[in-house]
């Protein structure tokens, strides 16, 4: 599972950013990175949208209990790994068919939250019970909206390309050579969206989340973390 957004649509963190320059190592560019995932998966189901937006997925090597899947409706792309144990009650809450799958939910999921504003996002990720990972790109409203489960059950890392892309990725080695130091695990129990502002936890949504550089040794640049009650009132 990959997506690559320009600077246009996401605009790259600034630890990461900052990870890169404080020890530099060599990277590839977003198109270089595009055409390294579809060599490596020739079977690869992909889309672009102009120079802004690539999204592909492969079934390859795909574990049976974290299956990835790709839809889109109305101009919301998503791509979906993983699974929701509670799939058959949110199908009855947003009103679907039973045999609307977990990518289908996550689409209308987002919908609801789109135009039922001020719903808050944190609300309709909590409300997504299993093992997951998404990447949702709703086309009409440039707007990205991502997240991983509570337990990071499924994996998902955040990196910055050469010419400043944004990618997202469920596998790390992928990622590692076209961001450097430039990567990092994408936070459990956290969710992204360029319409609320960035990075938030959805477990937590009040709490901040720093980002604790790493050491030389690591292939991460940063380690995100939310912080906990007591983090916060220490600092009162």
């Amino acid at each position: 599972m990959l997506g690559v957004f320009s600077s246009s649509i996401v605009t790259p963190p600034d630890e990461l950013v900052a990870a890169g320059s404080r020890t530099p190592s060599p990277k590839m560019t977003a198109a270089a990175l595009w055409k390294r995932f579809q060599e490596k998966n020739a079977s690869a189901v992909s889309v672009e949208m102009g120079e802004h937006v690539h999204l592909a997925y492969t079934h390859h090597n795909e574990s049976p209990w974290q299956p990835r899947s790709f839809a889109v409706k109305d101009e919301v792309f998503c791509l979906f790994e993983g699974v929701l144990d509670n799939l058959g009650h949110l199908r009855q809450q947003y009103g679907l068919a039973k045999s609307a799958n977990e990518v289908l939910l996550v689409i209308e999921a987002y919908k609801a939250l789109r135009d039922r504003a001020p719903y808050p996002a944190n609300h309709v990720v909590g409300h997504l019970s299993g093992s997951f990972a998404f990447i949702v790109f709703d086309k009409s409203t440039s707007t990205l909206f991502l997240a991983s489960d509570q337990y990071g059950k499924v994996p998902l890392y955040w990196g910055i390309t050469a010419d400043g892309y944004v990618a997202f990725a469920d596998d790390a080695e992928l990622l590692k050579g076209a961001c450097g130091k430039s990567l990092a695990s994408f936070p459990q129990g956290c969710f992204y969206s360029t319409a609320v502002g960035g990075l938030m936890s959805y477990e937590n949504p009040k709490n901040k989340i720093t980002a604790v550089p790493a050491n030389e040794e690591e292939i991460w640049g940063a380690t995100f973390k939310v912080e906990g009650p007591a983090v916060v009132a220490a600092r009162q």
